[in-house]
């Protein structure tokens, strides 16, 4: 009797193991020094800057994070949706001079080249803390409260989707601390504003952006009354996204970049060759019965993706 009922207890018990292993594989942990990561809504992930006593600075470990976080939720079945923030009273200051003052003023090496190889790794590492944005599947919705600065605007061009709060300002700093912007900003501003004459007089000059002006020219698509107005529009926005078939979201990212990034003629060669296979997934029938039903998206059961 003893040795059947520890024989049962031993096989519970590896059962047990099992599950929580699987568990463990299935649901990525999302727990980071210089990030808070929470569940906003339902397959809504809150993705929170989170030094706010340093003004959420960059530090190098929120530029390691930055990575480890978007590689797990780009590989996450249960998120359709990323909203980015920062706690406290700002977005971010930017760069944290103090922290990263040795990898630029000191690189290793033992003559000019090698110093300037080590270098250019460096900056390759800190240019994939938001590429990794860019390169998720899942759309990124960016909430800006007060200053984004330097570093945050690198970011937050990474992003999908820009909205804002009517504190909030934008300044690309680089040049004010004797540098050129290296991180996207340069690449990406031109692209997501569209105005070269404006690009070139915020780099140039530093200058602040104000909440109104982004609105204008196309940073952002909308500005709310506070950081809480702000947080709740870009939940929502996410719910709403989120709700759709998520092959369909996740594919018209994927074209929109490659579009961006090449001639019409390609993009739509690329489309083509995309939809071609996509087009047989059964979203596209469930979605079709829905609309003739009169049925929101939100009805619809969408397979994880």
């Amino acid at each position: 009797m003893c040795c059947c009922s520890f024989s049962i207890s031993r096989g519970l018990f590896q059962t047990l193991q099992l599950r929580i292993r699987a568990m463990s594989t299935a649901m990525p942990s999302y727990n980071f020094e210089t990030l808070h990561v929470s569940q906003a809504r339902d397959s809504v992930l809150h993705v929170e800057l989170n030094r706010p006593e340093k003004r959420n600075a960059m530090n190098n470990v929120l530029w390691r994070e930055m990575v480890d976080c978007f590689k797990r939720i780009a590989h996450d079945t249960d998120l359709r949706v990323v909203v980015v923030s920062g706690a406290g009273k700002m977005f971010t200051a930017g760069i944290d001079l103090m922290d990263m003052a040795g990898d630029v003023l000191q690189p290793p090496g033992d003559d000019t080249a090698r110093k300037a190889w080590h270098m250019r790794n460096k900056i390759l590492q800190y240019q994939e803390s938001f590429n990794v944005i860019e390169k998720c599947p899942k759309p990124v919705i960016a909430a800006v409260h007060n200053a984004c600065i330097g570093g945050g605007v690198d970011l937050i061009t990474a992003c999908d989707i820009r909205l804002c709060s009517q504190d909030a300002w934008f300044q690309v700093k680089e040049v004010d601390i004797g540098m050129a912007a290296d991180v996207g900003t340069l690449q990406r501003l031109p692209k997501v504003i569209g105005n070269a004459s404006l690009v070139s007089e915020l780099v140039y000059t530093a200058r602040q952006l104000m909440a109104d002006e982004a609105l204008s020219c196309g940073l952002v698509s909308r500005v709310f009354k506070d950081k809480e107005a702000t947080l709740e529009g870009a939940f929502e926005m996410a719910s709403e996204i989120a709700s759709k078939s998520p092959l369909a979201v996740q594919g018209t990212k994927l074209n929109l970049i490659y579009s961006r990034d090449h001639s019409v003629k390609d993009g739509l060669d690329y489309i083509a060759t995309w939809n071609m296979s996509m087009l047989q997934t059964d979203d596209l029938i469930k979605s079709a019965q829905a609309a003739m039903e009169k049925k929101s998206p939100k009805d619809v059961p969408y397979a994880k993706l």
